[in-house]
């Protein structure tokens, strides 16, 4: 028996993906215990909330690779317990995404290309991983090729009206992408 190939365009959406995962997981590495009630860039956010609506959405993710998402919200846990799970189920959602092979997703009655979704997972992955980064004070700058792979996805997002996010924030022209990429989700690259 022969695997079927992967939907056009997916195989695009997993490296940017994979790198996005690969971003959030060094700014995962940088939290403490004593990081956990600190506010994040994420208006009325603690820490503590953050990761476990990154999990929550690493979980959606992941059924998304099925053909269809589901909203599950995950219990208060200690940091360490909580971190190690995001990066299990981080490895998990880009294995579930290579098994993928409906070429759409059913997202609350509406079909999205996989590829698509796969793009918003990687958005979503990477400017949490900057909100977390931020909140320590020991994170990164979003890495400029994984930046220009997003921008059109965050524009996406942002002329989408989407009210999960604040409203675009304006920045220079010549700003450096990643920080177009955080205002387009009315993200200040300047939080402190």
């Amino acid at each position: 028996m022969t695997a079927e190939p992967a939907p056009a365009g997916l195989v695009a959406g997993l490296d940017v993906l994979q790198r996005a995962l690969d971003y959030t997981s060094a700014a995962l590495a940088t939290t403490t215990c004593a990081d956990v009630d600190r506010p994040t860039p994420c208006l009325g956010w603690t820490l503590a909330g953050l990761l476990a609506h990154m999990e929550d959405a690493l979980d959606a993710f992941a059924e998304a690779a099925d053909g269809a998402v589901g909203l599950h919200c995950s219990g208060p846990s200690p940091l360490v317990e909580r971190v190690e799970r995001l990066q299990v189920k981080a490895c998990g959602l880009l294995h579930a995404w290579m098994e993928a092979t409906s070429p759409t997703v059913d997202v609350g009655g509406h079909p999205l290309p996989v590829d698509t979704v796969a793009r918003i997972a990687a958005l979503e992955v990477t400017v949490h991983g900057w909100d977390v980064g931020r909140t320590t004070g020991r994170g990164s700058a979003i890495p400029e090729r994984l930046a220009a792979d997003l921008l059109p996805t965050a524009l996406q997002v942002a002329l989408g009206d989407d009210p999960r996010f604040a409203p675009p924030r304006p920045v220079p022209v010549d700003a450096p992408t990643g920080v177009h990429v955080l205002a387009l989700l009315g993200r200040d690259a300047a939080w402190r």
